[in-house]
């Protein structure tokens, strides 16, 4: 596939009778509009979930997709991904009177999506749902592939629910309010599906750091969910005994325990997993599968994208591997470890010495 995408196109995710698209453009806004308007005038109900920082930032964008539907605005941040704030969106669509021919939107980064579309598969037991991401990281992850959920004190991610979308609409121009750091957290997702699966991605990302500005933005991202679309059509529900949907999850058992631990909000979602993907490499490395000249790739690499490659400051290991130990991917006891066998393909280990996660905590800052 190449990177020099620049058209509008759509991907399919075939995944059966909840099969959808995914449309790909610089500017997607009359698309939204149809779509909404075509529920309109099928009588259904369309309510909007965003939050402050893109209700403000995209405030035009809103108006001309959705016109005067109704826009619930919840706090920007990790933070929203919570118990109360589910509760004031359902509150939102009880209020709304959407019944089960209803449809949610989604407008805003991967809190939003989660949020929305948590909000989405609740809501009388489950209605349709749309993802518009204004994030890099929503466009090239978090709005693909139908996991929806929010945070507990316990964990991230714990409680949620399997919910596809009916469509994602990728705009690229709406990167252009997106702040740097907000940006530099979407490619720590990019670096991610590289060293999991495309070498040939990883290698561009090598070459040179990816901006807003780049030529090849565009089929960066469509290449990002042509590889997750892929991997979910495979194993939807994550339940694949080796591999699968699993494989996802690189860097982020480090990185969900350093984002528990250090309070949500302290790292960006995207922060975390860089640390999480220098972590995961020094425990391939330990385990046998790379080499040290490749963790110092994987590292440079996470660095020259404006990426953490350590802990800003240090965080208990004791706390850490508890976090770790809470993870959802934990199975009869034992926790699943995503690890390289090569830069640019990952496996899934379940015999991993704990000793050694904890080695790689101390190597990236914990104490």
């Amino acid at each position: 596939m190449p990177f020099n995408f620049r058209m509008t196109d759509t991907l399919t995710v075939n995944l059966g009778p909840r099969i959808y698209p995914i449309h790909f453009g610089a500017e997607l806004a009359a698309q939204v509009r149809a779509r909404v308007d075509a529920l309109a005038s099928a009588g259904r109900r369309v309510a909007v979930i965003t939050d402050e920082n893109v209700a403000t930032k995209l405030k035009v964008g809103l108006q001309a997709m959705f016109g005067d539907a109704p826009v619930r605005v919840v706090p920007a941040g990790e933070g929203s991904k919570s118990l109360a704030t589910l509760g004031c969106a359902l509150d939102f669509l009880a209020e709304n009177k959407l019944d089960r021919g209803g449809a949610v939107f989604a407008f805003g980064g991967g809190v939003i999506g989660d949020l929305a579309g948590f909000a989405a598969a609740s809501w009388l037991r489950g209605v349709d749902f749309y993802q518009v991401p204004t994030s890099l990281l929503a466009m090239v992850d978090s709005s693909v592939g139908g996991k929806t959920g929010i945070n507990l004190e316990a964990g991230k991610n714990l409680v949620g629910a399997f919910h596809q979308p009916r469509g994602v609409f990728i705009a690229t121009d709406l990167l252009a309010t997106l702040p740097t750091r907000e940006f530099a957290a979407g490619c720590a997702e990019i670096i991610k599906a590289g060293l999991l699966g495309d070498a040939e991605l990883f290698a561009r990302l090598e070459r040179a750091p990816l901006t807003v500005a780049s030529g090849d933005l565009a089929g960066v991202i469509r290449r990002c969910c042509a590889l997750k679309a892929r991997v979910v059509e495979a194993d939807e529900f994550e339940t694949a005994k080796d591999g699968g949907r699993a494989l996802l999850n690189l860097g982020h058992t480090f990185g969900h325990a350093i984002e528990q631990v250090s309070g949500y909000g302290t790292y960006l979602h995207g922060e975390a997993v860089a640390i999480g993907l220098c972590a995961a490499a020094r425990l391939s490395q330990k385990l046998g599968s790379i080499t040290a000249a490749e963790v110092a790739r994987v590292e440079r690499v996470v660095e020259i994208h404006l990426l953490p490659t350590r802990l800003r400051a240090p965080l208990p290991l004791p706390e850490l591997m508890a976090a770790m130990a809470r993870d959802k991917k934990v199975r009869a006891g034992k926790l699943r470890f995503v690890v390289l066998k090569s830069l640019g393909e990952a496996v899934t280990r379940e015999d991993v010495d704990p000793m050694l996660a904890e080695m790689c905590f101390c190597e990236v800052g914990a104490v």
